[in-house]
């Protein structure tokens, strides 16, 4: 599976519950999903395999993120970010903080 192809699917998922988002768009966006799906974490934390329109292959072997986020100028914004292991099947999260959406 390619960064490219990932990152569809996360553009995918947030346009069919109406996110808006910046595929295939050109010049300033600024509200939505505005950026890419994820990166590598390796010796820098924001370095290759990238998780984007661009994204190339990922190997197993490689650690990355997965952030997507939603931000809305008179909202505000969300951003969850799971640090995954690309493995031969799929992928390990390694991240094990709880996901609990409190709104106060």
């Amino acid at each position: 599976v390619t960064g490219s192809e990932l990152h569809g699917i996360v553009c995918d998922v947030l346009e069919e519950r109406g996110y808006e988002t910046a595929r295939g768009k050109t010049g300033e966006f600024t509200e939505g999903f505005i950026h890419s799906t994820g990166h590598g974490v390796g010796l820098d934390i924001h370095e290759g395999p990238s998780l984007s329109e661009n994204g190339k292959e990922l190997k197993a072997g490689c650690v990355v993120t997965v952030e997507p986020g939603l931000y809305y100028k008179h909202i505000g914004g969300v951003r969850l970010e799971d640090v995954v292991v690309v493995t031969q099947s799929g992928c390990k999260n390694l991240t094990t903080f709880e996901k609990k959406l409190v709104i106060t």
